[in-house]
C-alpha cells in the first residue's frame, strides 16, 4: 500500500509555525489562569512573572469552595441545560415546519428568523427585563432561560438540516398511514439528528457566555451564576488575584471540556449552516 507523502515547500512549514503562534497565544490565558488558581499569595503577587507554581496549593479552591461557588457552577449547567433542551425541541419543529411544509406566510416567517438574526441582543435587553417583571420571573433562573429558547439562529440551523430530509421518505410515511407526531419523532428526528447536536452545543456555550442577561437577571447572591458570581468578588477582592483566578478556572474549565468533547459537532453544524438544501 503506498502512502502519499507531502512535500515540504516554504509556504507549508511558515503555515505550521504560524498555527503553532496562534495556538500559544490563544491559550496561554488559560494556562496563566489555571496556573495561577495553585499559585500562593508571594507567587501569583510576585513583579517577576512565576510561569509555573514550584509550591502548588489548594488554599485558593478552598476558599472559594467556603463562598457559594458549588451553587453558581450549579445554577449554571442549569440554565445552560434548560437553555439547550427547550432551544433544541422548538428550533427543531420550527425548523422542519418551514422547510418541508408549505403554508401562507412561510417565506415571511423564515425572512423576520434571518432579519431577528442581525438584530443585537442589546437593542431588545429592555424588553425582555420588562417582560421577565411582568411575568414575576425577574430575579429568577428562568428569567434567563426563557429568552434563549426563541433563538432565531437555532431555526436557521435546523431548517438546513430539514432540507435535506427527502420528500419521498415522508410522503411514503404518509402513505403508510403515519401521523405527523409520529412522522417527527420516528423520521424527522433521526435524520436530522446531527444538526440537534450542533445546535445542542452551540445553545449551551451560547448560555454559559451570556453574562450581560445574566447580570440584568439576576440580582441575589443565592441565584448568581459562575460569571456572575465570579465579577463580584473581583469587585470585593480585587486584589486577590489567587481567589480570581481559582474562580476563573472553575468557570471556564467546563466549557473547554464540553468544547473538546463536541467539537465535531461544530464543525457540521457550521458546515451544514453553510449548504443550500
Amino acid at each position: 500500500m503506498q502512502t502519499s507523502v507531502q512535500k515540504v515547500t516554504p509556504y507549508r512549514v511558515f503555515a505550521v509555525m504560524m498555527l503553532l503562534a496562534l495556538v500559544v497565544f490563544f491559550t496561554f490565558p488559560l494556562y496563566w489562569i489555571i496556573t495561577g488558581s495553585f499559585k500562593d499569595v508571594q507567587a501569583v503577587n510576585s513583579a517577576v512573572p512565576v510561569w509555573f507554581p514550584t509550591n502548588p496549593t489548594m488554599d485558593n479552591y478552598q476558599r472559594l469552595f467556603e463562598r457559594p461557588a458549588i451553587s453558581w457552577l450549579l445554577n449554571t449547567i442549569f440554565i445552560c441545560g434548560m437553555a439547550m433542551l427547550l432551544t433544541c425541541i422548538t428550533a427543531t419543529m420550527a425548523g422542519y415546519a418551514i422547510a418541508k411544509k408549505r403554508f401562507a406566510g412561510r417565506a415571511l416567517i423564515f425572512s423576520i428568523f434571518i432579519m431577528a438574526m442581525a438584530l443585537p441582543k442589546q437593542v431588545i435587553l429592555i424588553p425582555l427585563v420588562k417582560e421577565m417583571s411582568f411575568l414575576n420571573l425577574h430575579n429568577t433562573l428562568w428569567a434567563v432561560i426563557f429568552p434563549t429558547v426563541g433563538w432565531p439562529f437555532g431555526v436557521f440551523l435546523m431548517k438546513q438540516f430539514s432540507e435535506n430530509i427527502p420528500g419521498s421518505i415522508l410522503e411514503a410515511t404518509r402513505i403508510d398511514g403515519a401521523g405527523e407526531v409520529q412522522t417527527f419523532i420516528q423520521i424527522v428526528l433521526p435524520m436530522v439528528a446531527p444538526g440537534i447536536g450542533a445546535l445542542a452545543i452551540f445553545t449551551f456555550i451560547s448560555a454559559w457566555n451570556d453574562y450581560f442577561m445574566q447580570l440584568l437577571m439576576l440580582n441575589t447572591r443565592r441565584t448568581f451564576t459562575i460569571s456572575v458570581g465570579i465579577a463580584k468578588l473581583q469587585d470585593e477582592m480585587s486584589n486577590d488575584f489567587g481567589l480570581i483566578m481559582a474562580g476563573a478556572a472553575l468557570a471556564a474549565i467546563p466549557i473547554v471540556v464540553v468544547f473538546l468533547m463536541f467539537q465535531r459537532f461544530f464543525t457540521r453544524g457550521i458546515t451544514m449552516g453553510a449548504v443550500k438544501g
